[in-house]
């Protein structure tokens, strides 16, 4: 079988380019100390009773990681509240909900839980 490449191709060239590439771009998009503390994660939930396995949630608006009695979430569109409802409707009673690292006060948690 013939090689699809021409003959002036430089394989270890391409390699050393993409290599390098992959490394800058990787330093680009590496977490800073606080979104390593954090995750990245926006909104982080503590649910009243553990999920039975590590699972993946769409509600308000986001995709939610959890395992065990934590969920986490990149930022979404609609309010902390709504976002919280609609986790709550998913997972059951919400122990505690922050967003941006404020954690919703005792009022919005029981509407939330409501």
């Amino acid at each position: 079988m013939a090689s699809t490449l021409p003959r002036s191709v430089n394989i270890g060239a391409i390699a050393a380019a993409f290599a390098y590439t992959s490394l800058t771009f990787g330093a680009a998009i590496a977490p800073t100390a606080a979104e390593a503390k954090t995750g990245g994660a926006f909104y982080t939930v503590e649910l009243a009773q553990p999920v039975a396995e590590k699972t993946t949630t769409i509600a308000g608006g986001v995709a939610w990681a959890c395992q065990g009695t934590t969920c986490v979430a990149q930022k979404g569109n609609s309010r902390p509240l709504r976002v919280c409802r609609e986790l709550q409707r998913e997972h059951g009673q919400i122990a505690s909900f922050t967003a941006k690292e404020e954690a919703l006060d005792a009022d919005n948690l029981a509407k939330c839980n409501g």
